[in-house]
């Protein structure tokens, strides 16, 4: 069956960018860094190339530091060896007719000693240990217990997220999204669960926002906003992260990310991988109160995904785990074919096996 003519098959203007498709590919963490050196390994180009028919593909989450990484063998954007290995991934998606963002990545207090610089403890907005776990050389970890941020260190981190998108400029990318969800660093400031601050940064919804708001604004002088998306995840309690009045928060987040004018708010319903219908919550209202794109992520099916495009609820739609098996997941999604499923005990770590050898239709 051939579902060419599907709203997900059709093109969008996303700023100055014609995606071909509605499809997204979400960040993966695959943890296929080059040991040692978190520089994105000869296969990751391989990796992306192959999945370049998606109408945009988001990199996984890059740290912008050696401070922001949070798991073992992820990719980073601080040097010119990290640099140097996304070019060949963003020259190779390019070759193939694809776009690429890199999401940036700080992970704040989801990190482990072994981890941060002179192993020291990881950063948070307060010194609050979240419960779960990592993933470092010797296997799953629970996560250290961090330190609160100094006022004055906060600028810095900024600063680190600007450098990181002048690196993915330089790289090669087409754009870049902050990561802003599943319980990172900038997620762990918008909710009053991670954030008990009592300066600038915490209290109040808008010192609440503040840091998130300073990053954009700072990518914003690297990259046209139409460039620049922000991934949020308002309902999920992925990585211990909570919020007493979600609606409040993200509402107030996104009106002034709207009028920064950025290009798209990359939107987790519900629970990370998980309950679309954890906690109540009126996306609609999130759609209507942003002015650029709405792509919408967790538990898309092709059939939920037209539906959701038809009436007009949604722009994109990300797909993440289906990528893994699907490397021609957009066409298999076109000719409504059977999807592969994806090897879970390959999804982190490893070489080809599970990564670059998942075969496409064609094949």
């Amino acid at each position: 069956m051939d579902s060419s003519s599907s709203p997900l098959m059709q093109p969008f203007q996303l700023g100055d960018l014609t995606l071909p498709n509605r499809v997204v590919m979400a960040p993966l963490t695959r943890n296929r860094a080059a040991h040692g050196s978190d520089v994105p390994s000869e296969l990751a180009a391989t990796y992306y190339r192959q999945r370049s028919s998606a109408g945009l593909i988001i990199s996984e989450g890059t740290q912008i530091s050696r401070q922001g990484q949070g798991y073992v063998w992820t990719p980073g954007m601080y040097s010119e060896a990290q640099i140097e290995g996304w070019r060949r991934a963003t020259d190779g998606v390019h070759e193939a007719g694809g776009r690429i963002f890199a999401q940036l990545w700080h992970v704040g207090r989801i990190s482990h000693v072994s981890l941060q610089p002179n192993g020291g403890a990881p950063v948070a907005p307060s010194a609050i240990r979240a419960n779960t776990r990592t993933f470092i050389e010797s296997g799953f970890s629970e996560v250290s217990e961090p330190r609160a941020l100094e006022t004055a260190e906060i600028a810095g981190i900024v600063a680190d997220f600007a450098n990181a998108a002048v690196n993915a400029k330089r790289a090669g990318f087409d754009g870049v999204e902050v990561h802003g969800a599943n319980g990172y660093l900038v997620d762990q400031f918008l909710r009053d669960g991670a954030n008990k601050r009592v300066d600038a940064y915490g209290g109040s919804i808008e010192n609440r926002a503040r840091f998130a708001l300073e990053i954009v604004d700072a990518l914003a002088k690297v990259w046209p906003a139409s460039r620049i998306g922000i991934r949020i995840a308002p309902t999920s309690p992925a990585n211990d992260v909570a919020d007493s009045n979600p609606a409040a928060t993200f509402g107030h987040l996104v009106a002034k990310l709207s009028e920064r004018k950025i290009g798209y708010i990359h939107v987790i319903e519900g629970a990370t991988q998980g309950d679309r219908n954890i906690a109540p919550f009126d996306w609609g209202a999130l759609r209507r109160a942003f002015s650029g794109a709405y792509v919408a992520n967790n538990g898309y099916t092709r059939e939920l995904a037209d539906e959701a495009l038809a009436a007009g609820k949604v722009d994109l739609v990300a797909f993440g785990r289906l990528f893994i098996a699907n490397p021609d997941l957009v066409e298999r999604l076109r000719r409504g074919a059977e999807l592969a499923a994806g090897d879970r005990a390959t999804y982190f770590g490893g070489g080809a096996h599970g990564y670059t050898d998942y075969p496409a239709l064609s094949a």
